[in-house]
């Protein structure tokens, strides 16, 4: 995680540096760390899971129809790579259906308890109106 800051803050210094005809203000987009950590946990697993199935970078690459340098990306964390290539990379590992229960929304927790909170307290049957008269 530090390194990745690091190659970071050093392409955004030749960014510039290349640059000095352009503005000196250059935006870096910075990432929550819970989710720049979750990012390269991801990668790293995915990873992992490549390696356990004994596939190369190059043969993911070619299931997943992508370039080996994306998928290198993606098993560092890097927030740019596409979540199509990420949902291809969990197909080819045979992993896709647990990453559509992630916010299933029978167990979301949240939602369910922000749901109950609405709930009346007591439910009324409603009053008819008469009719106005017109005929």
């Amino acid at each position: 995680m530090i390194q990745y800051r690091q190659i970071n803050a050093h392409m955004a210094s030749l960014k510039q540096a290349k640059r000095s005809h352009v503005s000196d203000k250059i935006v870096e987009k910075t990432l929550p760390v819970p989710v720049e950590r979750a990012l390269v946990k991801l990668g790293h697993d995915l990873a992992l899971a490549r390696r356990r199935r004994r596939l190369t970078q190059a043969s993911m690459a070619e299931r997943i129809q992508t370039s080996t340098a994306t998928l290198r990306r993606l098993e560092h964390g890097d927030p740019q790579v596409a979540f199509g290539v990420v949902l291809r990379a969990f197909h080819v590992l045979g992993e896709l259906d647990r990453l559509a229960q992630v916010l299933d929304s029978s167990v979301d927790e949240i939602g369910l308890t922000l749901m109950n909170e609405q709930v009346p307290q007591r439910v009324r049957t409603r009053r008819l109106t008469p009719d106005t008269g017109a005929m």
